[in-house]
Order: structure tokens, then C-alpha cells, then sequence
């Protein structure tokens, strides 16, 4: 916590990074330090000097907006101890299945698998140790509010970057997870492409139903940007064409694609070929915010040779317009020495 304060003294005053036109964005917070999507994370990213912070969005049973990856509460919290026998058929514990004081009571902690033992092993070995302090789940509003409070007290203008999680998989059972998170959007002022806040969502059909009936209909508009997955059977294939790129821009501000789309490894990771995705998303007036960028080893395409080798490649030789990254410092520190020199 005392690091924490003192990195908040320290960006005092200090509005977003901006460095080379560059934007870095905290995914999940400073997750490679604090266990995703807590409060503690995303101040600790804030005190980093980031651009924007990322929300992901989930809905409870009530009606609540919560902060986590996904709409499932187990891999990242105790879920199974506190409730015992509340998992579905699959095993899995839906966020949509309780209520948002029944999700208070939890604790999270670093992301986990469940091995053939039935024990629990960190995703991320070397980070933030499992079941070690104590981290809540919060809410959207929470976490604008931490955001917004921060702007205020340090003088700062960072933003927020949410993505609707599974918004079809809601809308199958009455819930418009989308429209939610806009009114709340607008509720904090996010209601102009001036705002500095991006809504996000995998899903194709829905980003156009926001931008062709949710933003219309709350009388806003934000900037929106479809994320793309990696994959043999890409659903984004025809988006990644000349005319589909040209048809996104018509209601899409950017795209946010996996660093696979636009780099393809070969030679077992040592080599790559860089598709045309970025030349197409900019010939069409798009940002391009790949991810996920982390120092961990295993996260190192063989090409890159360091972290700093592949922010190096995508940030100036291909030139996206920002990355999410896990770990903001050293990408905030890469990027001024960039510049330094």
C-alpha cells in the first residue's frame, strides 16, 4: 500500500502518458502485479501513468455491474468454499447466479486452474501469490469513481476502456448488459467521442446493435472498437478483408485484435509474417489496440527476443496505436526512453 501512495504522489499533476502518440492501456488494472480487476490493481496502474484502465463487465442476478474477465466467478475467487453446490451443470460458477451482496462475501485472489488433483495452481506462477491478502470483488460504478476521484486529487485525465463480457449470452436471459453499461457511461459523463472512454465487446452482431440502436437510444454516442480473436476458424475473417474493414468503419472506431492477427508466428515462434490488418484498419481511419502484451517468458514470441523487442515491433515498425498490457510501468518506461533518445 505504501508503494502504491507513493507512486500516487508521484504522477501528481501528471495528466495520461501521450508518449509518441501512444496509448497504454492497463489490462485489467496492473495485473501483473495485483491480482486482475481489483481496486488495488487498477490504482496501482493508475499511479503507473497509464492512458486508460480496462473494465471487463458482467451482470449479476440483481442487476449489478461487476468488474471480472468473465461471467464466471470460479478461477478467480473462492466461490467454491463460501458456496458450496451453487455451480451449474458444467461445474462452473455463473456471476448471473448470485446476487451482488452474495458476491461481496467473496474474495478474489490471482487467476488459478484446477489441476487432475483437484488443487489450485496460479495461471501466473511467478505473480501476485494465491489466496494472499484480501481483494473484493466491486462494481463498474466503484471503479469509475476510484478513476474520477484520481483524476481529481492528482490532477490527472485518464480513462476507461470497458468491454461488455458475453452481452449475448445476458441478452438470452433479459439481461442488456450493453445498454447498462452505456447508461452508466453517460451517468459519469461518458457520453461524447470527446469522453475519454471506449466500449469493446468480441461480439460482432452486438457491437452494431449498439451503435445502430443502444447509443441512439440514449441519446450518446462513445468510441467503439470491436475486439478480434486469433483462431483457425475466425469469425473476424471477413472483417479483415478491404471492404469488410471499409464496413466496420462505418460504425466502429477501432479495433483491438489479438498481436497473433497481425503478427504469424512460424518456425515454431522464431519467425513471423506480418499481415495487412493495421495498413487497412488506418487506410480506414480505425485505431489498432492489439493484445496482450506481458513480460512473463512464456508470453514472448521467440521473434520478439524481450519485451522491449516487441513493443519495439509493434508499436514503431508496425505502428499500432497502443497496446494492453499488464504490465504499464515497463511499457510506460520503454516508450519514454524511446523517446529520450
Amino acid at each position: 500500500m505504501k508503494k502504491i501512495i507513493a507512486l500516487l504522489i508521484g504522477v501528481s499533476l501528471m495528466s495520461s502518458v501521450a508518449y509518441a502518440d501512444k496509448k497504454v492501456i492497463a489490462h485489467r488494472g496492473a495485473s501483473g502485479y495485483v491480482a486482475e480487476h481489483t481496486l488495488a490493481a487498477k490504482a496501482m496502474a493508475y499511479a503507473m501513468g497509464v492512458d486508460y484502465i480496462e473494465q471487463d463487465v458482467v451482470m449479476t442476478k440483481d442487476d449489478h455491474l461487476v468488474v471480472l474477465h468473465d461471467h464466471y466467478l470460479d478461477r478467480v475467487t473462492d466461490v467454491q468454499e463460501k458456496f458450496p453446490g451453487r455451480a451449474r451443470e458444467d461445474g462452473r460458477y455463473y456471476v448471473i447466479d448470485f446476487t451482488l451482496d452474495e458476491i461481496r462475501r467473496l474474495d478474489v485472489t490471482e487467476r488459478y486452474r484446477i489441476d487432475k488433483d483437484g488443487n489450485k495452481q496460479a495461471v501466473f506462477p511467478d505473480r501476485f501469490p494465491l489466496s494472499k491478502s484480501r481483494f473484493k470483488v466491486h462494481t463498474l460504478a466503484e471503479e469509475i469513481e476510484l478513476i474520477q476521484g484520481l483524476n481529481k486529487s492528482t490532477g490527472g485525465d485518464i480513462g476507461i476502456y470497458a468491454e461488455a463480457k458475453s452481452p449475448a449470452f445476458h441478452l438470452a436471459v433479459g439481461k442488456d448488459l450493453s445498454r447498462a453499461m452505456l447508461q452508466t457511461f453517460k451517468d459519469y459523463g461518458y457520453d461524447s467521442k470527446d469522453a475519454k472512454a471506449y466500449y469493446q465487446t468480441f461480439e460482432i452482431d452486438e457491437l452494431k446493435r449498439v451503435a445502430n440502436e443502444v447509443l441512439p437510444s440514449l441519446n450518446m454516442d462513445t468510441r467503439l472498437v470491436q475486439l478480434m480473436g486469433a483462431g483457425e476458424v475466425n469469425p473476424y475473417d471477413e472483417m479483415t478483408t478491404d471492404a469488410g474493414m471499409e464496413a466496420l468503419s462505418k460504425y466502429a472506431d477501432g479495433i483491438g485484435p489479438s498481436m497473433f492477427m497481425i503478427t504469424e508466428t512460424k518456425d515454431r515462434g522464431k519467425t513471423f509474417t506480418k499481415s495487412d490488418l493495421v495498413d487497412l484498419a488506418h487506410k480506414y481511419g480505425m485505431e489498432v489496440h492489439p493484445y496482450t502484451f506481458r513480460v512473463d517468458s512464456f508470453a514472448i514470441p521467440g521473434f520478439a527476443g524481450s519485451y522491449e523487442g516487441l513493443l519495439e515491433l509493434f508499436l514503431f515498425d508496425i505502428g499500432v496505436d497502443g497496446v494492453f498490457t499488464d504490465f504499464p510501468d515497463k511499457t510506460i518506461d520503454f516508450i519514454k526512453g524511446r523517446d529520450a533518445k
